[in-house]
């Protein structure tokens, strides 16, 4: 089995629809993934992943149904890939990696995809339904081709 952390800022946008997304595409392709997420702050910790981004997974056929947490050092031993959505959020977990070992499991999420290699995964919170929909798009593409690494 392959576990699989993502990581955003808050734990309320980006990293839960990851993971919503990873769960089901793993699923369907019943490829063996322990997927969950979690957010660098502790702002949001126990709510649930944001309404709007919510209901956008939901018309795509993707409930997300896990509470925010906050990363913890633990988390480099338990997991094998740690999936992040921006450069903050990579240089914060380098800065909290202690070993070759732990920064090797770091990655920007779009490393995997095919049009977005390399970009920032956009916060949403203060935009539009359209800027939900675009990280929706990038973070399938992404989950399409880790799945296609891993398999």
């Amino acid at each position: 089995m392959t576990r699989v952390l993502f990581v955003c800022l808050g734990n309320i946008c980006r990293s839960p629809a990851a993971e919503g997304i990873l769960r089901t595409m793993s699923s369907a392709k019943k490829q063996d993934v322990d997927v969950r997420s979690c957010g660098l702050g502790h702002w949001h910790v126990g709510s649930l992943p944001d309404s709007r981004m919510r209901a956008a997974t939901q018309r795509r056929g993707i409930i997300l149904s896990s509470q925010a947490q906050q990363f913890k050092i633990e988390f480099f031993d338990e997991f094998d890939y740690i999936l992040v959505v921006d450069n903050e959020v990579l240089s914060t977990l380098y800065k909290y990696a202690s070993t070759p070992e732990h920064k090797s499991k770091i990655h920007l999420i779009t490393e995997f995809s095919t049009s977005f290699v390399g970009d920032e995964i956009p916060d949403p919170f203060y935009g539009s339904e359209g800027d939900f929909e675009l990280v929706l798009d990038m973070l399938e593409e992404s989950c399409e081709g880790f799945l296609n690494h891993i398999k």
